[in-house]
């Protein structure tokens, strides 16, 4: 089942960019929109912190938002360990 699209245009890129990557996006929590996971996950992920990554759903600037979310995916250590580190 599709997940339901992001309300501002630039974290809902954002969030397809983090998908092509293969994070998994999940819809719902407590006080997020929802959640960001990475797919690899190991315990050698700068502690695990980085793996999980909170979605607001009305941020005071979306694009700037936007940026933090696809810099998340960026700098993921374990996607450069194992060489899918090309930009896009």
């Amino acid at each position: 089942m599709a997940r339901k699209s992001h309300p501002k245009k630039e974290i809902e890129a954002a969030l397809r960019y983090a998908e092509a990557h293969g994070w998994r996006i999940e819809v719902g929590g407590s006080h997020a929109w929802g959640k960001m996971y990475c797919p690899i996950n190991d315990e050698d992920c700068r502690c695990g912190e980085f793996c999980i990554t909170s979605i607001w759903s009305t941020p005071k600037n979306p694009g700037n938002e936007a940026k933090k979310l696809r810099r998340v995916v960026d700098n993921c250590t374990a996607r450069a360990r194992n060489g899918d580190d090309e930009e896009e």
